[in-house]
């Protein structure tokens, strides 16, 4: 359908003016008169005009959307739709009290989109810069299942989880990641103007240096000589690992090796996970079929490895075999959950065991991340420790070797 500009004054003769999609200017104006609004002007135009666009310059200094934005949006739309506001009163009186403008603007298009005829879920879709896939589809279970207050209350809390566990991140993470910034300073330092100081000295020996002198002397003479190369191939890897990953195939791989990463992959299942049964649940106690609900709940997961699974999970139960088999055959629950999912399956009351999974799920991500540090702090000391045992070999050997010769004449 075409889109056309309008420009309208509200109750209170203010000037707004916005884009429409819909069959023709006629139509428009019922859409504008059926939400308070007089039209003035109506006239055909190429394209709807969204959040962000503008000059460069424009987007450049424009307030981004923060998560805590689409975070209390998601809380304030639980209180309103469960008060009862329609959904476009809802967003209307978000937008005018949105504190962000940049946020202002995409609850305008949302609005604008749901003129058009568009579901809200399809609305939020176009802005994936705001909107997570997970955030849409889980908006889209909601409009499935008719409970959609509900579905913001559980957006507000994952959102909130996810807030959390980011921080708890940076914070775990804040005294490892100096410690390697500056091992990288220090090797690049050393590699660049310490050892070939050294290397000058040595050559006067005029003698056979140690292997791990040579291998020093030489890493730092390819890093001397080619450290624009390196550089170069670094940001070459850098940008074809993003586009790599931007494929089907390359997510696919990257998720399942994010996994299996030493410490940090246990904690990115388990949090996968848990959103995973806590969706589940939600979409088993609105009453959707298991089979459909395998196949929403697997879109909400940010995980291309895990969504595969579950969709493999679906497909079992399409053909007749029971939750638990199908979750066997993933390979990815703890025995405990599998053996919950069994007595889930047995008694009814899967979505209740759900919930029990996912809770137990996300202790278990709060007590990795209190513990992330100090799980990692070992690993570093061993790193620090080994190349300090290099170094000093390489440059010390030669001088104890000569102080050997020495000592004998």
């Amino acid at each position: 359908m075409p889109f056309f500009a309008y420009k309208a004054r509200n109750a209170r003769g203010e000037l707004l003016q916005g884009v429409l999609e819909s069959a023709d200017s006629g139509a428009i104006a019922d859409q504008l008169f059926n939400t308070g609004l007089t039209p003035i002007e109506i006239v055909a135009t190429s394209k709807p005009v969204i959040a962000g666009e503008g000059g460069w310059r424009e987007r450049l200094f424009e307030e981004k959307v923060r998560p805590i934005d689409v975070q209390m949006f998601s809380r304030q739309m639980h209180t309103l739709l469960k008060a009862g506001v329609p959904i476009m009163r809802a967003l209307a009186g978000l937008q005018e009290s949105a504190i962000n403008k940049s946020f202002a603007r995409v609850l305008k298009d949302i609005r604008e989109s749901l003129d058009a005829g568009r579901e809200l879920s399809a609305s939020l879709r176009r802005h994936p810069e705001v909107f997570s896939s997970f955030y849409v589809n889980m908006v889209r279970v909601g409009e499935t299942t008719g409970r959609m207050e509900e579905i913001f209350l559980r957006l507000f809390g994952q959102l909130e989880f996810d807030r959390d566990m980011r921080e708890r991140v940076k914070t775990a993470l804040r005294y490892p990641m100096f410690v390697v910034i500056s091992m990288t300073v220090a090797i690049a330092v050393i590699n660049l103007f310490v050892i070939p100081a050294f290397a000058k000295v040595y050559a006067g020996f005029n003698a056979q240096l140690p292997l791990m002198t040579r291998i020093l002397i030489n890493t730092s003479n390819f890093t001397v000589q080619s450290w624009p190369y390196i550089l170069v191939a670094l940001i070459a890897a850098f940008f074809g690992f993003r586009f790599y990953i931007g494929t089907p195939e390359g997510r696919y791989r990257w998720d399942k090796a994010k996994l299996r990463i030493p410490i940090v992959g246990k904690i990115m299942q388990k949090a996968t996970l848990a959103r995973f049964a806590r969706s589940f649940a939600l979409a088993s106690k609105s009453g959707v079929p298991i089979v459909q609900g395998l196949n929403v709940v697997a879109q909400t997961v940010d995980n291309a490895y895990i969504s595969g699974r579950i969709e493999q999970m679906r497909d079992g139960v399409e053909r007749g075999e029971s939750i638990l088999r199908t979750a066997v055959t993933t390979g990815v629950f703890t025995p405990v959950v599998l053996q919950m999912v069994a007595v889930g399956e047995e008694t009814g009351e899967l979505d209740e065991l759900m919930d029990e999974i996912a809770d137990m799920y996300e202790r278990e991500v709060d007590y990795e991340l209190k513990t992330l540090s100090s799980q990692i702090e070992p690993i570093l000391i061993v790193c620090l420790g080994i190349l300090v045992l290099i170094l000093a070999l390489g440059v010390f050997l030669p001088i104890w070797d000569l102080g050997k010769v020495a000592i004998h004449k």
